[in-house]
Parts: structure tokens; C-alpha cells; sequence
């Protein structure tokens, strides 16, 4: 077995920690305060070729491989949350989906925008009535006339969503209620009839915005059609094995962040005459968080790893996600405990981390999801 980065992956999180020195983890605490979209910093990592990475060069991406894009979420992740997330979306909900399933002129017209940097995209699944269980659950409705798809309904925690240019809905095109009724389809979002709320209030995170939508009569050309009519279920749960690794690499940025703060406050506060950081307890915590992130990582790498040898993931991806979000939910919180008061003070980035992280056990499948997934296929 092989640990070894290549010289080009190592170059990458070279460059992608440099670029989130400079330009992300400044202005992390003001992008969560203000709830600014980093349009800035976006275009800027547009303009290095990050926002279609592991898209084909051919259809305007650099063309690496998906641990590459693993490690630039982590990396992104360990400087700003939002941030984060808002490429992990596109990159993994949005790219992933339409250079997987999509059709030379659907790449050319939708992909190439999106990879170049030129807009971000989104993807719409959950709904009022529909979370965990899409199948039974999507009510957003597609129907043909005339050369045209008709949509009516509405979905809710789109990410990037009134900021993406290119949305990909999860819809229900057959009336009956089989896992081979729902269909994805590409619906550029400022098409009339797409009508977007203000963002949603979070918890964290705030950087990166949250939408619902009503779809009322959007009309969008039949061949906007993303892949095989009746395979939108397939189709986005292959989508999600791919976005569970981005989440599980966002979180393993965000552990190794509140890690990095925990260990520089403990060698600089002294308690009862000695830094903390020379204190069995502290030493106890900071060594288990070392651990647990290492172990996350490794998770999340495999993951990517099967995924670029054209293997089954699936599996691989749950485990990722469920242990690498979970872990960061235990390391934020030792991290906060060891800088005491001002942990729970924003002051210190410990508390916004933690906040940020918080979610990485909900979206892109909960990690009850996750078990039922594990369970599923270990127990086959």
C-alpha cells in the first residue's frame, strides 16, 4: 500500500494552503459575521483553475483526479467553512452530475461555465416533505408539452442556490411513486418561474447561503433532460457518494483547524505555572485529536482513491463521511474545552469552527443515513 502524495498533489495543497493563507482564512471571522458571499476569493480560485478541478480539461476543468479535489476541500475547509462548503457543492453537486451524466452539448452549454469558474452551480433534491426519503417523498412535478419540460413544486436547502447560474432538480416524471419515477433536469436559474427566498438563518456556515425555491410553470427544453428519464434517483444517489467525500474532507479541514488553534493556545496560556500544553490532560485531548484526524483522512482518501480507479465506493464514502464528521464534531469541542472561556467566545476561531462543522453530520445524507448505508452492505 501506497501513502505516498504524488508531486502533483503535493503541489496542489501547497498551493491551495498558500492561496487560503492569503485570501480565506484573513477574512474567515468577517464572513461569517456579515454573511458576505466570497464572490472575491471565488473568482479568484476560478481564475487558478480550482473550481473545475478534477473536470476534464476538455470541457474548460484541469483534469485531475478526485483525491486531488479531496484535498483541495480539506484545505479549503481548514481556512474558512463557508467557503468550503460553497465548493464542495459545486464542485461535487453541480460539476459531478453533469460531467457524469451529461451529453457532449449539455457540457459544452452548462459543464464549461461552471469548471472554468465563469458561475458555480447547484443542486436541488430535499423538500418540505421529502429529506432522507426522496423516493417516496420529491413532489415537484415534470411534465412534457410541447417539446418542453413543465415543472411545478418546490425544494428547500439548496446550497449556492440564488447565487448558482445552473441548477440541477431531482423531479418526479412519472406519477407513479417507483424508485424509476424521478428524473433530473438542468434548469438555468434565472428562468421565469424560478423564484428564490432569502437565505436561510444557521446556525454557521453563514458565508455560504441556503435557499428554498418555488417552481411554478418553469419551462426548460426537453433535452435539458440530465441523463436516462426515470434514473434521476440513481443518478443523484451516485452524485451523493461522491459529495459524502467532499463533506468528509471539508470536515477533516475543519478538525485540523480547531486542532492547530487548540495546540498554539495551549503552548501560549499557563495555568498553575506551566503552559496548559505541559498538563497530562490537554496532552491526552491533543494527542487523541492528532489521531482522530489522521485516521479521518486516511478514511477519506481511500474513498477518493477507489473512486479514480473506476471501483465500487459507495461503502467507502459512508464510512468517510459518518467517521470523519463525527470525529470533527469531538475534536471542535476538546478544542473549545481547552481554551476554556474563550472558546466559547468569538473571539477565538474555536466557536465558529465548531458551528461550521455542525452540519457535516446532516447534509449530504445524516449520519443515521450513513449507518443504514454501512449496515446495508456490510450485512449483504
Amino acid at each position: 500500500m501506497n501513502f505516498q502524495l504524488t508531486e502533483e498533489q503535493t503541489g496542489l495543497r501547497r498551493l491551495v494552503r498558500d492561496f487560503v493563507e492569503k485570501e480565506i482564512k484573513p477574512i474567515a471571522a468577517h464572513t461569517d459575521e456579515t454573511g458576505e458571499f466570497p464572490w472575491d476569493t471565488l473568482r479568484k480560485m476560478g481564475g487558478l483553475g480550482l473550481l473545475g478541478l478534477n473536470i476534464p480539461e476538455a470541457y474548460g476543468g484541469a483534469g485531475a483526479d478526485h483525491l486531488s479535489a479531496a484535498i483541495l476541500i480539506e484545505e479549503i475547509g481548514r481556512g474558512c467553512g463557508s467557503t468550503g462548503l460553497i465548493v464542495a457543492a459545486h464542485l461535487g453537486l453541480a460539476c459531478g452530475p453533469l460531467n457524469a451524466f451529461g451529453s457532449e452539448a449539455q457540457k459544452r452549454r452548462f459543464l464549461e461555465p461552471l469548471a472554468s469558474g465563469r458561475a458555480i452551480g447547484c443542486l436541488g433534491l430535499t423538500e418540505p416533505g421529502a429529506g432522507s426519503d426522496l423516493a417516496g417523498g420529491v413532489r415537484t412535478f415534470a411534465e412534457q408539452r410541447n417539446g418542453n419540460w413543465v415543472i411545478n413544486g418546490s425544494k428547500m436547502w439548496l446550497t449556492n442556490g440564488a447565487e448558482a447560474e445552473t441548477a440541477i432538480l431531482l423531479c418526479r416524471t412519472d406519477r407513479d411513486s417507483g424508485s424509476r419515477s424521478l428524473s433530473q433536469i438542468i434548469v438555468p436559474t434565472d428562468t421565469p418561474g424560478v423564484v428564490f427566498g432569502k437565505p436561510e438563518r444557521k446556525m454557521g456556515l453563514n458565508g455560504s447561503h441556503t435557499y428554498a425555491v418555488s417552481l411554478e410553470d418553469v419551462r426548460v427544453p426537453a433535452e435539458n433532460l440530465l441523463g436516462v428519464e426515470g434514473r434521476g434517483l440513481q443518478q443523484t444517489l451516485e452524485a451523493l457518494d461522491g459529495g459524502r467525500i467532499g463533506i468528509g474532507a471539508l470536515s477533516v479541514g475543519l478538525a485540523q483547524a480547531a486542532y492547530e488553534a487548540a495546540k498554539s493556545y495551549a503552548g501560549e496560556r499557563t495555568t498553575f505555572g506551566a503552559p496548559l500544553a505541559q498538563h497530562q490532560a490537554i496532552q491526552f485531548k491533543i494527542a487523541d485529536m492528532a489521531t482522530q484526524i489522521e485516521a479521518a483522512r486516511l478514511l477519506v482518501y481511500r474513498a477518493a482513491w477507489l473512486r479514480d480507479q473506476d471501483r465500487s465506493y459507495t461503502l467507502e464514502a459512508a464510512q468517510a463521511k459518518l467517521f470523519a464528521t463525527e470525529i470533527a464534531e469531538k475534536v471542535c469541542y476538546d478544542a473549545i474545552q481547552i481554551h476554556g472561556g474563550y472558546g466559547y467566545s468569538r473571539e477565538y476561531p474555536v466557536e465558529r469552527i465548531y458551528r461550521d462543522n455542525r452540519l457535516m453530520a446532516i447534509g449530504e445524507g445524516t449520519s443515521e443515513i450513513q449507518r443504514l448505508v454501512i449496515a446495508r452492505r456490510v450485512l449483504a
